[in-house]
């Protein structure tokens, strides 16, 4: 039942973030085009709902041949190829903003699990495979939350990035939306919410282990 409802949040809050945030897209936009390679937005195709390709928008942060470039699909903390927009963008989450056109039109939730290219897809247990996208994708979700910092952990690994998201990251996020799953309501979507606001105040923060009944410890 909730997941009517769900949606219904989805359309009624992405269409009310469009208007109240369509100023700050402006500015964005402008920014954007004045600097870097002159790019405001890009699409790349992630795992979707129920593992269909799906296409996220999201604001220019990097260039534009940076799956090709280092580490791939992976970034790191302080990576060369991230524009000096796009780190301020990143840092405070908001090329993602974009995604709430993806909301708009039933691609994606509010809150979800974090849409992933396929390349790191696979690098998931294969029994969170099957199940981490039985839930539409969201702009932001319990992942992104507990994962506020995983650029510097991918960093520390120095040239085992891909072996730390492999074995490390990528068990511990399918835990916590497997968790979500179990735990989908409405109010712990809107703890979820607030949660991601706070974070972005205060990056270092456990609030979610304090808000979030039963939630996996970090490993």
């Amino acid at each position: 039942m909730y997941k009517y409802i769900k949606r219904l949040i989805d359309i009624l809050f992405s269409l009310l973030l469009l208007i109240l945030l369509s100023p700050l897209f402006l500015i964005l936009t402008v920014l954007l085009l004045l600097t870097g390679e002159h790019k405001v937005f890009y699409r790349q195709n992630r795992v979707g709902f129920r593992k269909q390709p799906l296409k996220i928008l999201k604001f220019a942060t990097m260039l534009q041949n940076s799956p090709n470039i280092g580490t791939g699909s992976l970034t790191l903390r302080n990576d060369p190829r991230v524009l000096p927009v796009g780190r301020f963008l990143r840092k405070t989450k908001l090329n993602e903003l974009p995604q709430i056109i993806n909301v708009l039109t039933g691609d994606m939730s509010i809150i979800g699990p974090r849409p992933i290219m396929e390349v790191d897809f696979k690098r998931y247990p294969k029994d969170i495979q099957e199940i981490i996208y039985n839930l539409k994708p969201g702009i932001t979700g319990i992942g992104s939350i507990v994962f506020r910092d995983e650029e510097s952990i991918t960093s520390k690994a120095k040239g085992r990035e891909a072996e730390v998201y492999e074995n490390v990251i990528a068990p511990y996020k399918g835990a916590l939306e497997l968790w979500y799953q179990k735990n989908i309501s409405f109010i712990t979507d809107i703890k979820l919410m607030f949660l991601t606001c706070w974070i972005i105040i205060k990056p270092t923060s456990r609030l979610q282990y304090k808000m979030l009944k039963g939630l996996p410890e970090r490993i």
